[in-house]
C-alpha cells in the first residue's frame, strides 16, 4: 500500500455539550500510521488513519496501536479503542538461490534416474507468492534432454546417458519462481568424469609385404596408428608383439604411431612367412586391450649356393 493511503476509523460519541464534547483523537507513538482529525458540515469530529511509510510485512507482521478520544473539558476525560493491524503480503521479494553457482561431478556412466545435484531457492514472502516452483532456463536442445530437473523439490536427475568423450562438461540455467511471477537464476556447471569405456584402436597405415630376405635390420615393416578415445591414463597405451618375430616396436615423435621395424636378419629357407599379433593395452583399472594382425611374407634372394 502506497504512503499517503487512508482508512476511515469512526467517530467516537460524548454525551456532554459545547466544550466538553468531542475535542479530537491520538494514536499511540508508531513508525507507519498517523491520525488526522476530520470534521463534518454537522460538526462532528471522525478519525482517519493515514499511512505515512512503506509496511514491510518481512520485518513487522501486524501492529498493535492504541486511538485516544479526548474531550474538550478541564480536566480533559478519554476513551480508547484497540486498533489490530495486519499486514498482508505483497510479492515485493524474488526468490533467492543458496549458491549463484553450483559445481558437481558426474561419472560418465552414472546410470539414468541419478541425482546431480539438489537447488534450493528461498523467497522472503508469504502465502503463494513464497512458493517457489523449478524450471530450466533457455538452453542447447542436446542439454535439456540430458536432464531433468523436479519443479517442485529442485532435484536435478539425469535422464539420457552421459559420454565423456561427445560433451566433458554441461551449463545448467536453473530458474527459480515464486507464485507472483518474480524470477531468479543460478548456474549449475556439470563435470562429466572419464571412465575406462573404450578399448585402444589399432590401425594399420601400411604394410610392406612380401619382403627380401636380404633386407637389413632396421627396415620399417609397417607404420600403425594405436588411439584410445578415454583421457588419463585410461587413454595411456602401452604395445607389445606376440609371436615369434624377428620384428619390433619403435615409438615414433608423438607416440601416436610405431614402427614395426626388423630386428633381425630374415631368412626365407627357416621361414616363408611371419605372423604376430600386436596388443595394444591401456592404463586403465582394469585394463582394455585392442589387437592388429599382421602377416609378413619374406621373399627369397639367392643367398644360398648349390
Amino acid at each position: 500500500t502506497s504512503p499517503g493511503a487512508r482508512f476511515y476509523l469512526g467517530t467516537a460519541e460524548d454525551a456532554d455539550a459545547g466544550s466538553n464534547s468531542l475535542k479530537g483523537y491520538e494514536l499511540e507513538a508508531n513508525d507507519y500510521f498517523a491520525v488526522e482529525v476530520r470534521e463534518r458540515q454537522d460538526g462532528s469530529k471522525f478519525a482517519e488513519l493515514v499511512l505515512r511509510r512503506t509496511l514491510d510485512r518481512e520485518r513487522e507482521q501486524s501492529l498493535r496501536l492504541v486511538l485516544t478520544a479526548l474531550d474538550g473539558g478541564d480536566p480533559p476525560r478519554t476513551g480508547t479503542a484497540q486498533l489490530w493491524i495486519n499486514v498482508t503480503d505483497a510479492n515485493d521479494n524474488a526468490p533467492v538461490f543458496a549458491q549463484d553457482r553450483y559445481r558437481v561431478s558426474l561419472r560418465e556412466d552414472a546410470p539414468l534416474g541419478s541425482t546431480v545435484l539438489n537447488v534450493t531457492a528461498s523467497d522472503d514472502d508469504d502465502g503463494t507468492n513464497a512458493h517457489i516452483t523449478y524450471g530450466f532456463g533457455k538452453m542447447p536442445a542436446k542439454v535439456l534432454q540430458k536432464f531433468l530437473v523436479d519443479a517442485e523439490r529442485g532435484t536435478i536427475t539425469l535422464q539420457e546417458a552421459l559420454d565423456f568423450e561427445d560433451m566433458r562438461t554441461f551449463s545448467l540455467a536453473v530458474e527459480a519462481r515464486d507464485g507472483g511471477g518474480l524470477v531468479a537464476h543460478c548456474e549449475v556447471e556439470v563435470e562429466v568424469q572419464d571412465v575406462n569405456d573404450n578399448p585402444p584402436e589399432v590401425t594399420l597405415t601400411s604394410v610392406s609385404s612380401p619382403v627380401p630376405e636380404d633386407a637389413p635390420t632396421g627396415t620399417v615393416v609397417a607404420l600403425l596408428k594405436v588411439r584410445d578415445r578415454d583421457s588419463g591414463e585410461n587413454g595411456q597405451v602401452s604395445c607389445e608383439l606376440s609371436g615369434e618375430a624377428p620384428l619390433s616396436i619403435v615409438a615414433s615423435s608423438g607416440g601416436s604411431y610405431k614402427v614395426l621395424v626388423l630386428a633381425k636378419a630374415l631368412d626365407r629357407e627357416e621361414a616363408a612367412f611371419h605372423e604376430l599379433v600386436l596388443r595394444a593395452m591401456d592404463g586403465g583399472d582394469p585394463a582394455r586391450t585392442g589387437t592388429a594382425r599382421i602377416r609378413v611374407t619374406v621373399v627369397d634372394a639367392n643367398d644360398n649356393a648349390p
